[in-house]
């Protein structure tokens, strides 16, 4: 299956499963995943956090395939740049 065909038919459910198992080496059903398994499973999530996502993490795989690392000042402006729900000090927990 060629990579655009693979997005067409990855739905953001499909996504998560496939993120769940890269993340706890397990398929839902708990049988561990191959080598193979979980590299070409990284591989497709890699790919639609590229391409779908377009993910504002501070380090993430670009739509073109390279690693987008943002420097530490553009991520704090991003951070800054959002509406703040609510804001805690060390001793209000």
């Amino acid at each position: 299956m060629n990579p655009e065909m693979l997005l067409k038919s990855m739905t953001p459910e499909v996504y998560q499963k496939l993120l769940q198992a890269v993340e706890t080496g397990k398929w839902l059903d708990g049988n561990r995943l191959t080598e193979a398994q979980r590299e070409t499973t990284m591989q497709a999530v890699m790919l639609y956090q590229a391409k779908v996502l377009k993910s504002e993490q501070h380090m993430t795989v670009g739509a073109s395939g390279e690693i987008v690392q943002k420097s530490r000042q553009q991520f704090k402006q991003e951070l800054n740049d959002k509406n703040t729900i609510a804001r805690f000090t060390e001793n209000d927990i």
